[in-house]
Order: C-alpha cells, then structure tokens, then sequence
C-alpha cells in the first residue's frame, strides 16, 4: 500500500559538494516499505517543477519511523531538493514499485553496486545481516576517490567490503565487476544483487547467467511518474517474441527484477 504524507525532514546531510542524504519521519511508509522500494518526491510547495522526483530508499529505522535517501544534484529538481532545509516538510508518496529485493535464507552471496547505484542497496545489505546467517561480498565501485560514500556504513553490514575506483585514486584500481569476476569460483555465490550504470548491470548479467546463480537487479530509469501513467520508464521483456516485442514497466514491475527476466 503506498501513502500520500507530508514527511518532516529531522536531518540534512552533505555527503559530498553535490551529494545529499536526508532524514525524514515517515512512518506509514517505513511500516510498509521492503528493500527496494523507491518514494516520489514533490520538490517544492508550488508547481515548477510539475514532475516529482524518484528516489530509492536507502535507510529505514522500522523502531522509530525514520526513512532516509540519498541523492546527487542532477538537474532543476535536484538543486531545489537539495535547499530545503530541517523542519521543512516534504510532500512524499511511497513506498513504490512493485519489484522488491527478496530477502530470504541464502549461505552466501554477492553484492554489487555502482555509483549512486549504491544506495538502495544498503537497507538490502542490513536485513540480510540482521535476519540471516548470510555471508555478504560487496563489491561498490566509483569513478574516482572524490566520488566515493558510504564506506564506513557498508562495512558494519558487510562480512567482506571490496572497493575499486576506476583510475585508481583509492583502494583498487579498475571495475567492481571484474572484481567479482575474480571471486565468483572462491566465493561461490548462491545469489547476487546489483544497481548500478546499465553497463555494469550487463556484465552481472552475463556472468550470473554463465555461472547459473540466481541473480536480482534494480534498474535505474526515468520514472516521472512512478505510477505506470506516464509510460517513461520501459524495459523489454527478455522472453517475449522478437516480432512483437513486450516491455516491462520499472516503475510498477520493478524497479527490481530477476536478471532472466529483462533485456537490457
């Protein structure tokens, strides 16, 4: 069930000159959410910008009803997000998506996020660690030492934390994936999570196919509505016939889907 509330923010931090995490008290949606979910946010009180914003759910606190996201100043939207300040309300509606990242019992398994396409991830990592014996390998990767966030936090929620930087300004030098691509036969995932740049995404896809392991992704697309009105935010349906091809909509079949089932 997804709510229409105004959601006061209890905390704004700046992770980075142009990263921003807020805190806001949003218990409807904290009761309900799953990692996964994502929240559309109107950015101003008036109506330019028209279009909400989406944003996945990084941090929820289920005791005291606090939910917080994580976001980078992009474009208009993002730059007016990024002024409101504490004690603003935010007009939210959430939690969002059908597609949720689905936390159950595994032995063993890999986490791999790229960029921004990190945060969702960590609530992931969290209800792994707290309601499974599950080992956790992340895998995080940015462009450069200046652009990277979250260390800290996803260490306390990782068994084994494995940074790279594609010039190597900071701990490993290349791509998260190739990382994994290492690790898979020592490591012997049972599943594997991501969200990321779609490259990134295509090359866990690969390689979660050619090794057989079950593997969930979370796409990043364009959701100006978040509802499935808009029809923005399409992905090909991976086994629907070449000649009359079908598409899933991410903001309603997804934003997390099995790697089998979309083309990307």
């Amino acid at each position: 069930m997804k709510y229409n509330i105004k959601a006061k923010i209890i905390k704004k931090e700046q992770l980075k000159d142009d990263i921003y995490k807020f805190s806001v008290q949003a218990n409807k949606i904290v009761e309900n959410a799953k990692p996964g979910h994502f929240i559309e946010i109107r950015v101003v009180d008036n109506v330019e910008p028209l279009l909400r914003r989406p944003i996945s759910i990084y941090n929820m606190e289920k005791e005291t009803g606090i939910l917080e996201f994580i976001f980078q100043v992009k474009g208009k939207g993002t730059t007016l997000l990024a002024k409101r300040e504490e004690k603003d309300e935010l007009d939210i509606i959430g939690p969002l998506g059908y597609g949720t990242f689905k936390v159950k019992e595994y032995n063993n398994v890999a986490i791999i996020g790229g960029g921004i396409g990190i945060f969702p991830l960590y609530e992931l990592s969290k209800q792994l660690k707290q309601q499974t014996n599950t080992q956790i390998h992340t895998y995080l990767g940015f462009r450069n030492k200046e652009y990277v966030v979250l260390e800290k936090e996803f260490e306390q929620v990782s068994h084994n934390l494995t940074i790279t930087t594609d010039d190597g300004s900071y701990k490993q030098k290349g791509f998260a994936i190739d990382i994994l691509k290492q690790d898979i036969q020592k490591q012997k995932p049972d599943a594997i999570f991501a969200c990321g740049p779609l490259p990134m995404l295509k090359a866990v896809q690969t390689l979660a196919q050619e090794q057989n392991i079950p593997c969930q992704i979370s796409l990043e697309e364009k959701m100006a509505c978040g509802l499935g009105a808009c029809l923005g935010c399409a992905v090909k349906q991976a086994k629907s016939p070449k000649e009359a091809p079908q598409y899933w909509h991410v903001c309603k079949a997804g934003p997390v889907f099995n790697a089998t089932d979309v083309e990307i």
